[in-house]
């Protein structure tokens, strides 16, 4: 049997484990290991005397794989920023953002919704991790969103998919795992996150002000807030943009000339000066603790899911799966905007079944090659051309494209990790409510990646300044 078929079968059968409820980082690492065997043993003729060597080797190439790869400084980011999350959360600045949040546009037609979101974007700017927005925000703003009339699936729909901005809105984990694996520049990437993860919250609110509009006591405004109340409400808020321009300013230095740091140290320091923002408020040793133990927990669990599927991405280069798809891609008579939709489609379908930091590590080592070999420059329109679309800024647009659409499986059935997290946070509110809830931003979310496809510009306007 030929390399890519072993490849096919192994594959197959690591979906399968999925579909049938394994964890995605077993079933990965599982599926990688079989399929090296089978790879070693076959260049053996499939030699009973020769199993125990081609089990051996097996063990050791998967073994190397995950201190080799994992021991990169930039996923370093990952804890940092997770850790600034929590942090914030322990210290009260999350409750102060939202407050603010709901004094300025709460008058709006759905209008707590609407500061929700708002305050979601603005905790997206210090926490890398979608699950913890969810769950910081499930304890804030569903209570305030009941207490005055809105319908508790809605409620917890609004939070499930404000959770969602963390994925672009920089820092973001699952960026900072995208350039990794594609070797790109992880700064740029961060940066590139900003416009569209505004844009997307911008979407959404929108889209709650039309519901509240066309559906009566859909979601009561919030009135009664004076100018000098919302003034008021601004300096406690103002510890959170205060960090955030610290990482920016660290990362990207404004003043022209080299970065003062690194994204690595850049999110050190940032956590650094949330600590000691959060001693001011008075955060004790049981806060710490807190913070310190949730951000052990999502990191293990995120860097859990990177072992695994970095042993099955090591059995796919074996198997040459990569090259064969990107050969197949290239050779198809169609035009490179259609095959990027069937992929973005593709997605969807299977962020359905698998949560979307795995998703995405065992789809990009045989997806990007592809869309790479297809010359990003096809992909856009002349005026768009000024960016380098064949070259980075090319990986750069099709990443925030994939990072969006991992958004959006975050909240699709039945997989869907920010719904069962709200839902786990709220005893009184099930999964299918949650579910139910956050159907409406489906519409939001393609109308959102249906323009970033047609307009590169929004996504690369950015990082094509620095």
């Amino acid at each position: 049997m030929e390399p890519i078929e072993i490849g096919l079968w192994v594959s197959g059968f690591m979906l399968l484990m999925v579909v049938l409820g394994m964890r995605v980082a077993f079933a990965a690492g599982i599926a990688g290991l079989v399929g090296l065997i089978w790879i070693f043993w076959a260049k053996k003729g499939y030699d009973p005397e020769d199993f125990g060597w081609a089990l051996t080797v097996a063990v050791k190439t998967a073994g190397q794989v995950p201190h080799s790869k994992v021991a990169s400084q930039a996923l370093s980011l990952i804890p940092t920023f997770i850790l600034i999350g929590y942090l914030a959360y322990y210290a009260g600045l999350t409750k102060a953002l939202f407050e603010a949040a709901k004094r300025w546009v709460g008058w709006l037609p759905g209008g707590l919704a609407v500061s929700t979101v708002f305050a979601t974007a603005g905790f997206a700017a210090v926490s890398g991790a979608s699950v913890a927005t969810s769950a910081v925000f499930a304890r804030i703003a569903i209570p305030e969103m009941l207490k005055i009339g809105y319908d508790k699936r809605f409620a917890a729909g609004v939070v499930a998919a404000g959770g969602t901005l963390a994925s672009l809105i920089p820092p973001s984990a699952i960026l900072v795992i995208y350039a990794i694996i594609v070797e790109q520049d992880v700064g740029k990437l961060l940066l590139a996150g900003f416009i569209p993860g505004a844009f997307s919250a911008l979407i959404y609110g929108g889209l709650i002000v039309v519901l509240a509009l066309a559906l009566p006591k859909f979601g009561p405004p919030v009135k009664g807030f004076t100018w000098k109340q919302r003034f008021a409400a601004i300096p406690p808020a103002f510890p959170i943009f205060f960090v955030v321009f610290i990482i920016i300013f660290f990362i990207y230095n404004p003043f022209g000339g080299d970065a003062w740091g690194t994204p690595t140290e850049g999110g050190a320091l940032g956590a650094f000066v949330v600590f000691v923002m959060a001693l001011l408020r008075g955060m004790g040793w049981a806060q710490l603790k807190d913070a310190l133990l949730e951000t052990a927990k999502l990191s293990a669990m995120i860097f859990t899911i990177i072992w695994g599927v970095l042993i099955y991405v090591r059995f796919l280069g074996f198997a040459d799966l990569p090259g064969a798809f990107s050969d197949w891609i290239t050779g198809l008579e169609q035009s490179p905007m259609l095959t990027l939709v069937l992929i973005l489609l593709a997605y969807a379908v299977l962020g359905m079944f698998m949560d979307a930091i795995g998703m995405l590590l065992l789809t990009l080592p045989v997806v990007y090659p592809a869309v790479m070999a297809l010359n990003g420059g096809e992909f856009v329109s002349a005026a768009d051309s000024t960016f380098g679309m064949s070259g980075p800024m090319c990986a750069i647009w099709f990443g925030i494209l994939v990072v969006k659409m991992a958004e959006f499986c975050l909240i699709t059935p039945p997989i869907g990790l920010n719904c069962f997290v709200v839902a786990g946070v709220r005893d009184d509110v099930s999964v299918q409510d949650v579910f139910k809830g956050v159907t409406p931003f489906f519409i939001a979310d393609a109308i959102t990646i249906a323009l970033l496809v047609a307009f590169p510009w929004i996504v690369l306007w950015l990082p094509s300044q620095v």
